[in-house]
C-alpha cells in the first residue's frame, strides 16, 4: 500500500476521533431570549460637610407682660349713691328734731330732701371708696425687627464629589438627596432544544447559559429548569 495513502488514512482516523471527542465533551448552551432587570427604589444620601444659616431681618410682633402695682378703690355700700343715701338719712333725722306735729313731719321731709340733694352733689364729685393697692399683670403687644433664619446653604459629598444645595431646615450628618432605581437581579428567559423556561439570576447572563447533565448550570437559580 502506498505510504502516502496510509498517512492520509491515519490522519483521517485521528481527526475523526478528535471531532468525536470534542462533540462528546463540548459544553452545550441554552440560548438567552431575554434578560430583564429587576429593580427596587433606594434612597440617595450625601455626607454633610458644612451648613451655613441664611438670615433675614423681619418685623414681627410679640406680647410683653410685666407685674405692676396699681391703685384700686373698694366698692361702696350703696354703689355710687352713698352721699345721697346718707344725706337723706341725716337730713331726715335733723328735720325730725324741729317743731311738733305736722310741722315736724314737714321738717323731716324737708330735711331728708335737702340731705339727699346735698349728698347727690357730693356723689357727683366723689371718685370711689377706700383706696388700696394690688399687683396686676399688664400686657402689651410690641412690634420690633429681628433676625430670622430662613434656610441653610449645605455643602455635601456624594459619590466622591462635592456639591451644594439650599434646605429649609438644618441637616444632620447626612442629607437625603432623592431616590434611584437599583438593579437587584434579572428575569431571564431561555431556550434549549425546543424547550423554554424562566429563571431569576443575580447577574446579566449575556447571550447563553451552560448546560450540564441536562440542567442549566448557573449559580443562584430560583428554580433550576431541566434541559
Amino acid at each position: 500500500m502506498n505510504k502516502t495513502i496510509l498517512a492520509v488514512a491515519a490522519g483521517m482516523l485521528v481527526g475523526g476521533g478528535a471531532i468525536a471527542a470534542y462533540q462528546v465533551y463540548a459544553t452545550p448552551y441554552a440560548e438567552v431570549l431575554s434578560s430583564t432587570p429587576i429593580t427596587e427604589k433606594e434612597q440617595i444620601w450625601g455626607e454633610v460637610v458644612a451648613s451655613t444659616p441664611i438670615t433675614e431681618m423681619r418685623t414681627g410682633e410679640r406680647q410683653v407682660c410685666e407685674d405692676r402695682v396699681v391703685e384700686v378703690r373698694q366698692p361702696e355700700r350703696f354703689g355710687d349713691k352713698d352721699g345721697m343715701v346718707v344725706g337723706a338719712v341725716v337730713g331726715g333725722l335733723l328735720g325730725n328734731q324741729v317743731g311738733k306735729g305736722d310741722g315736724r313731719k314737714l321738717a323731716t321731709v324737708a330735711g331728708a330732701v335737702g340731705g339727699a340733694y346735698a349728698g347727690r352733689e357730693i356723689d357727683r364729685r366723689h371718685v370711689g371708696g377706700k383706696k388700696t393697692t394690688e399687683i396686676q399683670q399688664v400686657c402689651q403687644t410690641v412690634t420690633e425687627p429681628r433676625e430670622e433664619v430662613i434656610g441653610y446653604d449645605v455643602t455635601y459629598r456624594a459619590d466622591g464629589e462635592l456639591a451644594s444645595m439650599r434646605t429649609d431646615r438644618k441637616p444632620g450628618e447626612q442629607l437625603l438627596l432623592g431616590e434611584r432605581d437599583k438593579i437587584v437581579g434579572y428575569n431571564v428567559t431561555w431556550r434549549y432544544e425546543g424547550q423554554t423556561g424562566e429563571l431569576v439570576m443575580a447577574e446579566d447572563p449575556g447571550e447563553r447559559l451552560p448546560i450540564r447533565d441536562g440542567t442549566i448550570a448557573v449559580a443562584g437559580l430560583d428554580t433550576p429548569p431541566q434541559g
